[in-house]
């Protein structure tokens, strides 16, 4: 206690300062977004701000967050720069993880690094979408030590790591396998950046592949080994809190998301179906918040097990489905604006996006079909053109009908939907028969 007096550390407001740090972020995420490039930048700014030590303890020169408060500051930072947020967000947890095992284990081998984060402002980088519980890559014992060769995907923030927390899979004969967890320099001469990352969301966080060939890990550098394939104890304290905080970030694009949609609607007029795709969305969006912050009780319980590890996958699964949905709704009620690279939904929506534009919308194909009973009646046809809806593209193939055989039904969709598209925007589909009464005659035309 004494320590902490000493200090006389100031209670910092870590939402108020990642909104104050989201403006310029914001500035800069359609650059990193529209080129792939990594947000070295911003990452100048978290250092220099303080929140890359913000959740070492007080005692050991950090700023003592809790992980509540690491949590919804990368909430707030996905509301300006999602990739920032999410590459982030894995630097969080892996100080957040040794600072609870420091409070309320004792355990006295992770204070050197924790003082080391606080001093240097180093980035930490995990492997853990590579390893989890059955760890990969190989590790051969030489001497003194054991060489390590391997390729880590989906190390976030790569290009300003320091420290990369990672494993690998050591076998001897007659022995089951083991896996050894340690960390490595990022500036060893062994360890280089594949730069894989070129994906459709999340452009900016760097998630590329380390490989790492032959370096060697000294004997007292590794922190645990365990039995390959099979859950350890330390996994309830990763995944309690680990989880929690990574899904922050998600929480905050969704709700980025939802606030862009509804700028957007208030921008053209607004008609009932838009009314009722904004409601579900909020409901949506309202079930993912109510699931975050599930997981952050359990995380509040301070008693990491295998119920709070079930407690929660539980809240991960329920916040991720009400959270890809609220995101496809609010793509749904924005309508054609998203194609607008400027006005559309922030870059990091494309990791729901990417699901969401493979879907049929109902809503959508059900107002086309209205329409086009509408259409049927001025254009005296006895039945509607037969074509598959396949997504996005069978969805405006019904669109283009409606457009090429009744001018005017067109206008009233296009009305409806709030998207005034040009006839030049529609590609007929190839090979589809078409089958269209006209006047009682019916006439069968390929394309």
């Amino acid at each position: 206690m004494s320590t902490v007096a000493k200090l006389k550390i100031e209670p910092v407001d870590l939402s108020a300062l990642a909104e104050k740090l989201g403006t310029d972020f914001a500035a800069r995420a359609e650059v990193a977004d529209e080129t792939d490039c990594f947000v070295a930048e911003n990452y100048e700014a978290l250092k220099t701000s303080g929140l890359v030590e913000a959740g070492v303890p007080v005692e050991l020169g950090g700023g003592g967050a809790s992980i509540a408060e690491l949590g919804q500051m990368l909430r707030v930072l996905a509301h300006h720069c999602s990739s920032t947020a999410l590459a982030f967000a894995m630097h969080s947890q892996q100080v957040a993880i040794p600072a609870w095992r420091w409070h309320n284990q004792k355990i006295a081998a992770v204070e050197p690094l924790l003082k080391r984060i606080a001093a240097e402002k180093i980035i930490i980088l995990t492997s853990g979408g590579s390893d989890w519980v059955a760890g990969s890559g190989k590790a051969e014992r030489v001497e003194g030590g054991y060489k390590i060769t391997a390729r880590k995907i989906f190390a976030s923030a790569s290009p300003v790591g320091s420290l990369l927390m990672t494993s690998a899979v050591f076998e001897e004969p007659g022995q089951d396998a083991s896996v050894l967890h340690f960390g490595i320099p990022m500036n060893s001469p062994h360890v280089h950046i594949d730069p894989t990352w070129k994906t459709l969301g999340m452009r900016g966080t760097a998630s590329h592949d380390v490989v790492i060939d032959g370096h060697v890990v000294p004997d007292a550098g590794v922190a645990l080994q365990r039995k390959a394939g099979e859950w350890h104890p330390l996994f309830h304290v990763i995944a309690t809190i680990a989880i929690p905080l990574i899904y922050s970030a998600y929480l905050g694009v969704a709700e980025s998301a939802r606030n862009i949609a509804v700028e957007l609607a208030k921008k053209r007029r607004t008609d009932h179906h838009t009314l009722q795709l904004l409601g579900q969305m909020d409901s949506e969006l309202r079930g993912a918040q109510m699931a975050h912050q599930y997981m952050m009780d359990v995380v509040a319980r301070n008693a990491p097990s295998a119920e709070s590890v079930n407690d929660v996958m539980i809240g991960r699964r329920l916040m991720a489905t009400h959270a890809i949905r609220a995101v496809e709704l609010a793509m749904e009620a924005a309508g054609g604006q998203l194609s607008i690279a400027h006005g559309g939904l922030n870059a990091g929506s494309a990791t729901f996006r990417a699901r969401a534009i493979t879907r049929c919308r109902q809503g959508r194909r059900q107002n086309m079909l209205a329409q086009w009973r509408w259409a049927c009646r001025w254009a005296r046809y006895s039945k509607p053109v037969l074509l598959p809806c396949d997504g996005k593209q069978g969805c405006d193939q019904w669109r283009n009908r409606i457009a090429v055989h009744c001018h005017k039904a067109n206008r009233v969709a296009d009305d409806r939907l709030g998207e005034r598209n040009s006839l030049d925007t529609f590609q007929r589909p190839k090979g589809v028969l078409e089958i269209i009464r006209h006047d009682g005659a019916e006439s069968h035309a390929a394309h």
